[in-house]
């Protein structure tokens, strides 16, 4: 395949199953008080339709670039974005809970190889001086996908029923798989690199633990001494890798990368982040809905400027970066991050709507800026070699 052509089409080929994930994740956070009550079960009892979803991505994502080392970018990106179109119309057949949750695990599988193999495809494409540009413009369009997400999914559920808004996933699915076998590279990486099955289960076990406790923080679902002895149970799993992974020739994840200083600080930095401000996109919609008497759509709406002013923000983060440095950008933002999520947290019924506004945007302006930044530096130092390993950390940390 010509290699203009591929650099042409490749960024379109990632950011159209990022905007059907990116789609997805939104429609679903808006429109879980409509699922809850199309199911008649309260809207926190629906939390594992999300949490679901996030154990799937911590136990599949670590071993995405091996899938894609040994089988090819082309192929695992492919079949991804097929199990996870065909993972939505499950969910949207679901008639029950329980069927909900099965469906989206197995949406989880699909984007937990989605995401990093179509990331993989980008760094190993483009040089490092291109890298930041290819990188904001998958990021451009995928956005369009919570830009539009929350509005559509507020439309769905309040003129039809909730089972449609997953339907919507399958022409988007179609279309990524065709762009796919079109455009999609072929790399792959050490062939004969066996799987670390010991590495899998430890850190798969350990992640998948550990995610699910922090969802379940503050909710008391359990007591302190089980909530206690199961966060040793999960740091004792990943230190268990940890060990394990310094003794192995082929580890699941090399962790001597994070001697690489740029590579540390931006996986580092950008999991700490996310603690801090990853549920927002889940909890904005419970605070519209519930907390302020907002229909869904409305709620939709409100969710626009987050996507609307990352978008922008977008076009100018190169400049940004170039003007102030890495090290500057990042202290001051993180700042701003915090001041306005605790902002949010004064948000009353007698709030102007303009004020609410005006805090989507800022979220949405600094986030970008903070994702951008970091996703950006992770990859500068990193060798072409260990570009397939390197993506799979960083999305195993997210």
């Amino acid at each position: 395949m010509n290699p203009s052509t591929v650099k042409t089409y490749l960024p379109w080929v990632v950011a159209v199953a990022l905007f059907m994930e990116g789609l997805d994740t939104t429609i679903v956070n808006t429109a879980v008080p409509a699922i809850a009550e199309g199911l008649q079960v309260t809207p926190l009892s629906l939390k594992p339709v999300v949490t679901s979803y996030i154990l799937s991505l911590a136990v599949c994502i670590p071993v995405s670039g091996w899938m894609a080392d040994r089988y090819g970018t082309r192929r695992v990106f492919s079949i991804a974005v097929a199990v996870f179109t065909v993972a939505s119309v499950l969910c949207g057949l679901a008639q029950n809970a329980p069927m909900l949750v099965a469906g989206r695990i197995l949406q989880g599988v699909g984007a937990a190889m989605m995401m990093p193999v179509g990331r993989l495809a980008i760094i190993r494409t483009f040089p490092k001086a291109e890298l930041l540009r290819a990188m904001n413009f998958v990021i451009i369009p995928a956005l369009i996908g919570p830009l539009l997400g929350p509005t559509v999914g507020g439309l769905i559920v309040h003129w039809f029923s909730w089972h449609t808004i997953f339907f919507i996933n399958v022409p988007v699915g179609l279309m990524a798989l065709w762009l796919a076998h079109r455009y999609m590279p072929d790399y792959r990486g050490e062939p004969r690199r066996p799987l670390d099955v010991v590495g899998l289960v430890l850190f798969g076990s350990g992640a998948a633990l550990l995610s699910w406790l922090l969802e379940i923080f503050g909710e008391h679902q359990i007591d302190a001494t089980s909530g206690a002895l199961l966060l040793a149970l999960s740091l004792g799993l990943l230190g268990a890798y940890f060990l394990h992974a310094r003794e192995t020739a082929h580890p699941l994840l090399r962790l001597a990368l994070f001697r690489v200083r740029t590579f540390r600080v931006s996986v580092v930095g950008g999991f700490i982040t996310r603690l801090g401000v990853g549920g927002m996109p889940f909890l904005l919609p419970f605070l519209y809905q519930l907390g302020l008497g907002m229909p869904a759509w409305q709620s939709g709406l409100l969710m626009m400027p987050v996507a609307a002013a990352a978008m922008f923000m977008k076009f100018i983060s190169s400049r940004v970066l170039a003007r102030f440095g890495y090290r500057r950008v990042l202290i001051v933002n993180t700042v701003m991050i915090g001041i306005v999520v605790c902002l949010f947290s004064l948000v009353t019924p007698a709030t102007p709507i303009a004020l609410i506004v005006l805090l989507a945007l800022a979220l949405g302006f600094f986030n970008s800026l903070q994702y951008t930044s970091m996703n950006s530096m992770a990859f500068a130092d990193i060798d072409a070699p260990d570009s397939s390993m390197a993506s799979t950390i960083a999305s195993s940390m997210q």
